[in-house]
């Protein structure tokens, strides 16, 4: 009976003991796993890119907001100043059959910029997408009211806006300059919620080419207007601009948008019905990159909204990041010749 009770009693201890060894071991592992690894490579910080380029910004995304100049775009208003160093250009329409540029502006911020013109209610669209503020000499009382209306901030020589002044060498309306830094000084900076365009991401394969080769064009915006193009190297210039020598702005793509065209409502001051290009909708687009011309389907749902674009096959058509210039051409007026 005593043998028995010894051998009950050894068994006890054992189990103890087991148990004892298990739980540490237990423990162990459960530290061991807590523990961080010391060979793990630490997540890559994200880095932002552009809403006007698609290119990527190493030193985040910059304060100001982005800021839309409408730039003089005869000879009268030579030499344009500034654009060599906007990130994006458009070219819109406006009375007389002339031309207006919209530059745009946001990761650099030029001490000089010009020659400034005024407005037009066709700038809601132009600057909506990326919540731009207009940069202006003055406008219309109508388009003036309409464009604030539309959510554009606005700033204007004409309502005391600062970082304006008069450049001797011109004459008025043609001669007036914009300080950006000045303006940035005085702007509330806005979040940009939306690229401008839709971006080939990285690492994505670009869109398939499916056009035709093209070296030179000439886009057409009336019986008076028309401007010039050449590819140089691997980017579309103008041929006939007004920029200050070796000033131009270089497009790594261009794009023809045509859209349509209606009436703003009131006439300039020499009696012209001022026309306003409507940038919503959709339809035809050229993309010209590289030695290449897509033909392709653009669609921007309300002014404020992005362009976007379908291939012919009806996939999306991505744009490779890098500068654009857009050209918003009126729709059946307007035309593209290529060569």
């Amino acid at each position: 009976m005593l043998a028995v009770m010894k051998l009950r009693m050894i068994a006890a201890v054992s189990a103890a003991a087991l148990t004892l060894t298990a739980c540490s071991s237990s423990s162990d592992d459960t530290k061991k796993a807590d523990a961080p690894d010391a060979t793990a490579s630490p997540a890559a910080p994200v880095v932002p890119t552009s809403p006007l380029t698609g290119l990527e910004m190493r030193k985040g995304r910059p304060g100001n907001p982005v800021f839309v100049v409408k730039i003089e775009n005869t000879s009268a208003g030579a030499p344009q100043y500034g654009l060599d160093k906007a990130d994006l250009v458009l070219e819109e329409l406006v009375e007389g059959g002339l031309t207006r540029l919209a530059a745009f502006f946001y990761s650099s911020i030029p001490s000089k910029v010009g020659h400034v013109r005024s407005l037009r209610t066709s700038d809601i669209g132009i600057a909506g997408p990326v919540g731009g503020q207009l940069v202006a000499s003055g406008g219309a009382a109508g388009a003036y009211n309409k464009v604030e209306k539309g959510g554009i901030t606005v700033f204007s020589e004409d309502a005391g806006s600062p970082g304006f002044s008069s450049d001797p060498a011109k004459y008025r309306p043609y001669n007036r300059l914009i300080n950006l830094k000045t303006v940035a000084k005085e702007a509330k900076g806005s979040k940009v919620k939306r690229s401008y365009l839709p971006f080939t991401k990285a690492g994505a394969a670009p869109s398939a080419a499916t056009g035709k080769p093209a070296q030179a064009a000439t886009v057409r915006f009336s019986n008076s207007t028309s401007t010039s193009w050449k590819l140089d190297g691997e980017q579309w210039v103008r041929t006939n601009g007004h920029a200050a020598p070796g000033k131009d702005f270089k497009a790594d793509t261009m794009i023809v948008v045509f859209a349509r065209v209606g009436d703003a409502g009131y006439t300039d001051p020499a009696g012209n019905p001022v026309p306003e290009t409507v940038f919503k909708g959709e339809g035809e687009a050229m993309v010209f990159h590289g030695g290449q011309v897509d033909t392709v389907t653009w669609k921007k749902p309300s002014l404020n909204k992005a362009l976007t674009f379908t291939a012919s096959d009806g996939s999306d058509y991505t744009i490779d990041p890098g500068k654009v210039f857009i050209e918003l051409v009126p729709k059946g007026a307007g035309s593209v010749t290529l060569g």
